[in-house]
């Protein structure tokens, strides 16, 4: 099965796999949601949408909708 961010729980921690989807802004990109990059769920907002994420350091907010389009392998801790 191939996860998303999306799947994430709060806590949980993964490493970005691919976002080769055109669904995904390029500000994304250029904040650091780049494949090898990891990423930790901070926060879920209200209705899970949208998700407070930690990637490598920076804090970002996307919703679950562009989420659902990035594939993460889940780092066990």
């Amino acid at each position: 099965m191939q996860y998303t961010l999306a799947h994430l729980k709060r806590g949980e921690k993964a490493t970005i796999t691919d976002v080769s989807s055109i669904h995904i802004p390029l500000k994304l990109l250029e904040m650091g949601c780049l494949p090898g990059n990891t990423v930790e769920l901070v926060q879920l907002a209200p209705f899970q949408d949208p998700m407070y994420l930690n990637i490598n350091g920076s804090h970002l907010a996307i919703r679950k909708e562009t989420a659902n389009h990035i594939l993460i392998e889940k780092v066990d801790e």
